[in-house]
Parts: structure tokens; sequence; C-alpha cells
């Protein structure tokens, strides 16, 4: 995951923990824009020695983590969200291309071009 990428939230399940320290959660289903990625700890609690990607994300901001000696703000695990699958121009204009040489032609027989692999 990159910063400027867009990506979906597929767990919103939180703790009553989390819940109480975050000002604003993530809600399933919903897309956001990723601010900033980051290693973070696994868990929010002192000297927590496990690591993951952490991410900000540009549609929600929260308090600073009380326990990062750079006063980082709160974040997310990115196992809580999934890349958001766009397409390209190129793959939306082989897409109609198909469809339009293919529409009443009343051939079977595959056509051949660059949109077919």
């Amino acid at each position: 995951m990159i910063k400027g990428q867009k990506v979906v939230c597929i767990n919103d399940t939180f703790p009553a923990l989390i819940r109480a320290i975050y000002k604003q959660l993530p809600v399933k289903g919903t897309t956001y824009t990723i601010r900033e990625v980051f290693l973070g700890r696994e868990k929010v609690v002192k000297g927590g020695d496990s690591a993951t990607v952490g991410l900000l994300l540009s549609e929600l901001t929260n308090p600073q983590d009380p326990f990062h000696q750079g006063k980082q703000e709160l974040g997310f695990s990115s196992e809580r969200f999934a890349p958001l699958e766009e397409k390209s121009d190129d793959a939306a204009i082989g897409e109609e291309a198909g469809e339009l040489a293919g529409a009443g032609t009343g051939n079977d027989k595959p056509h051949s071009g660059y949109w077919q692999n």
C-alpha cells in the first residue's frame, strides 16, 4: 500500500479501548485514501514489540498516539483494508472495444486483437 492509494475497509470491528481513544474510525465497505504509511505496533500498549504496517487516512483524523515518542497520530493496521480495484483507462477502452466488435457479428470465432489475452 502506498500514499495516495484508494483502499476499502474490510474490518471495522474494534475493541472498546480503541473506540474510546480514537475520534474517528473507518467503516466497513467505505473507500478511503492513504495519507501516510508507517511502521506501527500490533497493540496500543507501552512497549509493544510486534511491528505491522500502519495507515493514516485522508478522510479520518485522530488524536496523537500516547505511547509514540514522536507523538504520531493514531493510525490503523493495513490488514483492515483492501486495495480498491480501479480499472485503468486502457482496460476500460479495451473492454468497450471488445463489446462493440462482438456485438451483432454473428461470428462465434475469437477475434484477433490486442485486447484478448
